[in-house]
This record gives structure tokens, C-alpha cells and sequence, in this order.
């Protein structure tokens, strides 16, 4: 559905110091300098995948969006969506993909969502039979029968957000950019939305690429994950085996009828945290069994879970791993 082929986007950006006098110089000469948002990426999605792009801020994930959507020309490189070339914009091209940016809106913000939903059913020529169909059923599961027909400034951001998901799926797309969808939401209602993407996912077999920095999303919805750094493709592959390959630990979470000494825990495993009423002690995944078989015998404890790692500290040591191997290189 979705095949890049040596992917780039490279920007002439002018620099000058700051000041009068630099100002005045950069009248009679300038100094250019190539960012390389994307350089020359490879990667494909198969139909219905649900596909995880991660990646720091300014890595070039809004910028891969923008080229694969068609908002943005590619340098070079090939990008094929759905059987199109994203670039030329084509009517049938658009019908088939939608790209939803939890920054950016479209709902019209002096009328009701209702009023961008009829505004979109005549953008993409959707058969009036079937765009009331559509508009009950993301109705239904969004919650949206209070909001739809309120004005748009009268609503809250998640209220919000729920109204720019409905707007953007009208069509029935089988390509769906989301960029941050949840971003500035409550728990409640970024459960409600990771949920909704993956009922519509299901029911139509959409393929879904996502970015986002909450790994909360990341973990519910998507079980492959690319990951992008500097513009180039450092990781490709299952999330949990890349979960195994950074961090091959667990995390034993203690709950605990009194406090016992750091000192004490020790004895188990690394010591992430502890305090009056739970320690957190890292061991290897290997060692699992045998520390909470000693940690059972040996500790007042009230409960017991084993975790893996978090997935933003997972991250953090793959960008740190690859920019670390990057600098080596040069």
C-alpha cells in the first residue's frame, strides 16, 4: 500500500549571524547550507498494517508524511500510495488517503462540526446514503451526538480532536496519515481515540502510519514500528523484538508492607527506585525467575509484577546507540 524507495528532502536554508551589520552583508552575499530533513529512506507497509514512525523532534517524520500525502515534493527518491504518486495530487489519489495532524485543524471554528462534515461530503462527492451512514456510525463510536452541533470554538480540544477524525474518515480512506492525533488529549479520551483508530482499522483494513512521542499510542496500536533519527531509517521491525534487542531486562515491581533498605534490595538486581511502599529492581530476562523467588522469600512483600522496560526509555537508547555508532562511522 504504502512503497518508498531512497526517499529525500533536502532544503537550501540561508544563514547569517545575528546583528546589523551581518544583515546588511547578507544583502551582497549569502551563505546557503543543505538540511537534509529526509535522506534517502526505504521502507513499505503492507494493506492494514498498523505501522508505529517514531523518531526525536526534527528526525523527518512530519516531512515523510507530507511527501507520502502529497502536500510536499520529494527531492528525489520514489514514493508510491495506494498505486499513486502522491505528488500529482490525483482526485482518485485523494479519495483514498487522509492525513490527520493533531496540531493543524479543519473544522471551520465559527460553525458546528456538522457544517464541515456536509462541506467535506461535497469536497469528495460521497453518495448521501452513504455519507449518513458513515456519519452515525463515527458518530456512535467517537460519542460525537453533543458535539456535532455545537459551534466549533464552544468545544474542548479533545472534543475537538474527536470532530477532526470524523471529518477526516468521511470519505473512507484506506490510507490514514495520523501525526500526533492524540497530543494535548486527557488519558479518557486518548484511550477513546487510540481505540476508535484501531476499530476502523479492523472493520475497513485501513492502513494506518503513525507518529507520535507518546508510546502509549505506540504500544496500543502498532506492532511494527520504523524508526527514524537525522532523516535516515535506523530500525525497522517488530516492536517487541526491538524492545528485546535494547533492553534485554525486566523490571520486577515490589509492593511492600515496610520499608527495607536500599541496601537490602540491592542484593536482587539494580535498584531503580524505592521508597516507603515499592521498590522497582532491575534484573536481567534471563534472572527473572530466580530474583522473585528470592524477593518472595526474603522481602515483606504485599505484591508482585514483572515489566518490561519502558518503551520511551527503549528509545532514548536506540537514538543514543545509532547516533553513537553514526560519530564512529564519520
Amino acid at each position: 500500500m504504502i512503497d518508498v524507495r531512497r526517499l529525500a528532502k533536502h532544503y537550501r536554508v540561508h544563514r547569517r549571524q545575528p546583528g546589523l551589520g551581518a544583515a546588511l552583508r547578507s544583502l551582497l552575499h549569502r551563505s546557503y547550507e543543505t538540511v537534509k530533513a529526509v535522506d534517502g529512506i526505504d521502507f513499505h507497509v503492507a494493506p492494514g498494517e498498523r505501522v508505529g514512525f517514531l523518531g526525536p523532534n526534527g528526525a523527518g517524520k512530519t516531512t515523510t508524511l507530507k511527501m507520502l500525502s502529497g502536500l510536499l515534493h520529494p527531492t528525489s527518491g520514489e514514493v508510491r500510495v495506494a498505486g499513486h504518486v502522491p505528488r500529482r495530487r490525483e482526485a482518485e489519489f485523494l479519495k483514498r488517503v487522509t492525513l490527520v495532524m493533531g496540531q493543524k485543524q479543519q473544522l471551520l471554528w465559527d460553525l458546528p462540526p456538522a457544517e464541515t462534515f456536509a462541506l467535506n461530503r461535497a469536497i469528495y462527492d460521497v453518495p448521501p446514503a452513504q455519507f449518513e451512514e458513515t456519519v452515525a456510525e463515527l458518530t456512535r463510536l467517537l460519542e460525537l451526538q453533543d458535539l456535532v452541533g455545537k459551534p466549533t470554538r464552544q468545544l474542548s480540544l479533545g472534543e475537538r480532536m474527536k470532530c477532526e477524525l470524523a471529518a477526516a474518515l468521511l470519505h473512507r480512506p484506506q490510507v490514514l496519515f495520523l501525526d500526533e492525533p492524540t497530543i494535548g488529549l486527557d488519558v479518557s479520551m486518548q484511550a477513546t481515540v487510540r481505540g476508535f483508530v484501531k476499530a476502523y482499522n479492523e472493520r475497513f483494513g485501513a492502513t494506518v502510519l503513525l507518529t507520535s512521542h507518546d508510546m502509549d499510542d505506540v504500544a496500543a496500536l502498532c506492532p511494527r514500528v520504523i524508526v527514524i533519527d537525522k532523516g535516515r531509517i535506523i530500525h525497522d521491525g517488530d516492536l517487541r523484538e526491538l524492545q528485546r534487542a535494547v533492553r534485554p531486562d525486566k523490571r520486577i515491581v515490589v509492593r511492600l508492607e515496610h520499608p527495607v533498605p536500599a541496601a537490602e534490595l540491592s542484593r536482587f538486581g539494580a535498584v531503580v527506585s524505592a521508597d516507603a511502599a515499592q521498590a522497582v529492581i532491575q534484573v536481567h530476562a534471563a534472572e527473572v525467575s530466580a530474583a522473585v523467588g528470592r524477593i518472595l522469600a526474603a522481602l515483606p512483600v504485599t505484591d508482585l509484577t514483572v515489566e518490561d522496560p519502558p518503551l520511551e526509555e527503549v528509545m532514548s537508547e536506540l537514538f543514543r546507540s545509532g547516533r553513537a555508532a553514526g560519530e564512529a562511522a564519520r
